[in-house]
């Protein structure tokens, strides 16, 4: 592990203060990327703005620079100085109504191109990364994907860069004097450029070598298609910077040229006896013009069929040299989309397929075979053994050398012994990926072994040795070999003049070493379930709350990761210094919302991981005293009803000095911070028995604890009325007063006061709804999914046979049941909406949709929105969580101007009231006030 330089870190400090992180949990957290390479930074820079990059790069400092940590080569990750693009990089700015966009490196490819939806448009470039990747990563390694090919990737639709470079200059491409300004302020840059235009353009075998490689998807070594492309050298240096991986310079922001977002298409799987009767399709499937052609060889069809989502023609296939191609057409227009079907179903009875085949448009036929496709790496990488790694390569071929190559591939697995990879990829492109699971401590000259096979079948078909994930670590000893003396003498140049002092990224793209893609690999220890699936991909990132504060799920298992190899490895210090950092980043501020999980492509929810965690540090004392609590639900949420009111009467400086006090006595986990914009106590919950009713009432005890904003009736007065006009009989049960959905005692790990409250909920809720006749229905989204887990779990542990509860959530009940049957009397004139984190994972975006624009004319879910991160009573033990998690999301409401404000669950709602400064209530508390 590398030991920091002080030296180093003297002259970060002295270039720009205070930027430098150098703990180990941050060194070590972002150590990790979704390649198979494990370098130490010797620290994590996080720079604010484009000033201080060009003062770090004056300053003459190796540094690697990393924004979404998604890339497979060995590309983002350095013994070095790391620094973190992604957390002040994120501007987003639309141009011309959607056909240009400017963007920050930090800002993630599907963020953009929701700004982009409302104009039709998106970005050319669409790898299956989209969730998480951001524009750095695209342009580092001049993305592409499923659609664009190499007419749309990211080199074809720039249009300029402002990019810093080396030497601290900074230049936009896109200004009228930028040539002039290379010029002057980098003459030996600008004139070698000219130079190497002439050279290469001089010269026949260069010219002929470089469109063949790049009319293939290519980013191996740098873009030399731009010497021919390009003529001046501002032009030239900007599409040279494409796919450079950061070695050339640091792009501050891309301005991009927009392709249209269809939003009609047809998708279909056509499965072939052969490989190559697939392969043989494929001229008369790309003239028909489809907008993807995605290849599955047999072993990703066997794979396949394990998915839960496969059809019955899929599921009934013997398989044995079968492959599928996944096609899809899109279009603007039903006519034009039309044309595209008949055209299809005229074409599919010449191709002689194993199954029938047929086209949907259907959203669910068409999500579930793209799930099919995208999950093969879950599928793969989920059940490899623990403590191997995942592997995922890619490699293009002509078409034409695309089966023999597949063949190759499939006997260079079974030579090798690598079990259960799969070839898949984008077969209209030549464009293959594959998957291997390695163990590099024990199997390393298996693995060199592979390589140089692979490489041999690659390069001898005049393929490419990498397509579309970037040259790295991992392709860098070769590029000499595919590109000849020549070409590669002119990349060397190129890295020469833009980097004379050879600071940035040192050993990527380009190396002296013939084995640098066999040094610093990964070996991965066996920790726990949670820990050992994840591939490090960090797909789950952008989507956690905690991101920017402390760590991200990704770290938070890396760094259980690196906690269990220093103490196999004996550094008894770094796993005690490990355990104590880890305690607050990443236990204490985990919102357990589970949103990770809706992005991670294996399934891992790192807040079951978190909730064991805190389960194991509670004495027993702390158990038996939530598990009374268990018992007395209802005397307790009325003391604390009791304690805000009290606390809402005094000066509020008083109630705010005890809190902070008896957090200082204790730890802040156990004392909630209590701040004067929370609001009084709110009403207590009573049973309401009623005879034949058609749904069991449940009210969250949120409403026994909080009131309404500006003292409004709140959601259980509220969902009561709207029921009572809809004509709809609701069954409140008694002892309604001590009964939760269990979240509290979940998600803080007392497991003993948790089933105590299970037991409570089961008995008293089949008895209401006469053993599952009728439904429960709950007033908050987190209850609603917090009452899913008790009924599935009661329904799995207790002995004999348990009837089904039934759990909704009022928002979808009411979209169902109630809103057809009230007529909306008034509507607002706008509506800001804050979706929850379990509302998300629950599903009912349709169904507060449609509530959302029965009560208002514009319904906007603000730029920036994600999980508030209030969890609970999070938001009150660790505010800062939260103000981190709403940051943007505040800017965004408070930039606008609503009529309201609205979320689905009471403690959100207080979330975004304190970070917003307006009164965010109940959807449903508005629905009544419009039907009203």
């Amino acid at each position: 592990m590398t030991t920091p330089d002080p030296t180093v870190l003297a002259a970060v400090e002295n270039a720009v203060p205070g930027i430098a992180r150098t703990r180990m949990s941050d060194r070590l957290g972002m150590a990790h990327d979704a390649s198979h390479y494990l370098l130490t930074p010797q620290a994590v820079l996080v720079p604010e703005n484009i000033e201080q990059v060009a003062a770090l790069l004056r300053a003459g400092l190796p540094l690697t620079f990393r924004s979404g940590g998604t890339s497979l080569s060995g590309q983002g990750v350095s013994e070095h100085l790391l620094v973190d693009t992604r957390r002040h990089f994120r501007g987003i700015e639309v141009l011309d109504e959607g056909a240009r966009v400017r963007v920050q490196p930090g800002a993630v490819l599907r963020q953009v191109n929701a700004r982009l939806a409302p104009y039709g448009r998106k970005l050319g470039p669409d790898p299956a990364s989209e969730s998480a990747c951001t524009i750095g990563g695209v342009v580092a390694n001049n993305s592409s994907g499923m659609t664009c090919g190499t007419h749309a990737n990211t080199y074809r639709t720039l249009e300029s860069m402002t990019l810093v470079l080396p030497s601290g200059t900074v230049l936009d491409t896109g200004a009228p004097d930028a040539d002039e300004r290379l010029r002057a302020l980098e003459p030996d840059l600008a004139e070698g450029l000219t130079r190497l235009r002439d050279r290469v353009r001089r010269n026949p075998d260069s010219v002929r070598r470089i469109r063949a490689q790049f009319s293939l998807k290519n980013t191996m070594g740098y873009g030399l298609n731009s010497l021919l492309d390009h003529d001046t050298p501002a032009q030239i240096l900007a599409h040279l910077v494409i796919g450079s991986e950061g070695t050339l310079g640091f792009v501050a922001e891309a301005v991009f040229r927009t392709v249209p977002a269809h939003r009609l298409a047809a998708t279909g799987l056509l499965v072939f006896p052969t490989l190559r009767g697939a392969m043989a399709a494929m001229p008369q499937l790309v003239e028909a013009a489809p907008a993807a052609v995605e290849l599955l060889d047999a072993e990703s069809l066997r794979v396949a069929q394990t998915d839960a989502k496969a059809d019955d023609v899929l599921r009934s296939l013997s398989v044995a040299e079968h492959a599928a191609l996944l096609v899809e057409w899109q279009e603007p227009r039903e006519d034009l989309l039309a044309a595209r079907e008949r055209a299809a179903e005229e074409l599919f009875p010449a191709l002689e397929l194993a199954a029938p085949a047929r086209l949907s448009r259907e959203a669910g036929g068409r999500a579930a075979l793209w799930h099919i496709r995208k999950g093969l790496y879950a599928s793969v990488a989920g059940a490899r053994p623990s403590g191997t790694t995942a592997l995922l390569e890619d490699v293009a071929v002509p078409v034409p050398a695309l089966a023999d190559l597949c063949d190759e591939l499939t006997a260079l697995f079974a030579e090798h012994r690598y079990e259960r990879s799969v070839i898949f990829g984008h077969a209209k492109d030549g464009n293959l990926h594959f998957m291997l699971n390695e163990r590099f401590d024990t199997d390393l000259a298996r693995y060199a072994d592979f390589t140089r096979d692979m490489v041999e079948a690659v390069l001898s078909r005049g393929g490419t040795l990498k397509a579309e994930h970037g040259t790295g670590r991992v392709m860098a000893p070769f590029v000499r070999r595919q590109y000849g003396d020549e070409l590669y003498k002119v990349m060397r140049e190129v890295k020469r003049l833009c980097d004379p002092r050879g600071t940035l990224n040192p050993g990527v793209v380009l190396t002296d070493r013939d084995d640098a893609h066999l040094r610093d690999l990964k070996s991965v220890v066996t920790v726990e379930p949670e820990v050992d699936r994840c591939v490090e991909c960090g797909y789950c990132e952008p989507v956690c709350p905690s991101r920017d504060l402390t760590t991200t799920p990704r770290q938070r298992i890396v760094l259980r990761r690196e906690l269990a190899a220093a103490r196999q490895a004996g550094d008894h210090a770094l796993a005690r210094e490990l355990e104590a950092e880890y305690a607050y980043d990443a236990v204490d501020t985990c919102a357990v919302d589970g949103m990770c999980a809706t992005a991670c492509p294996v399934g891992i929810n790192t807040g079951d991981l978190t909730k064991r965690l805190r389960a194991q540090r509670h004495g027993r004392a702390a158990q038996r005293g939530w598990k009374t609590a268990a018992r007395h639900w209802d005397g307790v949420t009325r003391a604390m009803n009791l304690a805000l009111d009290t606390a809402a009467a005094a000066p509020p400086k008083l109630p705010e000095a005890a809190s902070r006090a008896a957090r200082a006595l204790t730890t802040p986990e156990a004392v909630p911070q209590w701040s004067r914009d929370l609001p009084r106590g709110g009403t207590r919950r009573r049973p309401a028995p009623v005879a034949d009713s058609d749904a069991v009432y449940v009210p969250s005890c949120l409403n026994t604890l909080f009131a309404s904003a500006d003292g409004g009736p709140g959601v259980m007065a509220a969902f009561a009325r709207l029921t009572e006009r809809a004509g709809v009989r609701l069954h409140v049960p008694e002892g309604i007063g001590g009964l939760c959905c269990g979240t509290p005692w979940s998600s803080k790990g007392y497991t003993d006061g948790h089933e105590a409250m299970a037991g409570r909920v089961r008995d008293a809720l089949l008895k209401a709804t006469g053993n599952g006749r009728i439904p429960v229905i709950s007033d908050a989204a987190s209850c609603t999914e917090g009452f899913h887990r008790l009924a599935a779990a009661t329904a799995g542990n207790a002995e004999g046979a348990v009837p089904a509860l039934r759990v909704l959530d009022a928002v979808a009940y009411t979209a169902e049941r109630l809103l057809p049957r009230l007529p909306v009397k008034r509507r607002l004139p706008s509506l800001a909406l804050h979706p929850t984190c379990s509302s998300t994972r629950l599903g009912l975006d349709t169904a507060i949709t449609r509530i959302a624009e029965a009560i208002a004319d514009e319904v906007v879910v603000p730029d920036g929105w994600q999980c508030c991160a209030f969890a609970g009573d999070r938001g009150l033990l660790h505010p800062e969580l939260t103000a981190s998690a709403t940051r943007a999301e505040a800017a965004a409401v408070r930039a606008g101007d609503f009529a309201a404000h609205a979320s689905v669950n009471r403690t959100c709602e207080l979330g975004l009231t304190r970070a917003t400064g307006k009164p965010y209530r109940h959807l449903l508390e508005l629905l009544d006030e419009v039907t009203a």
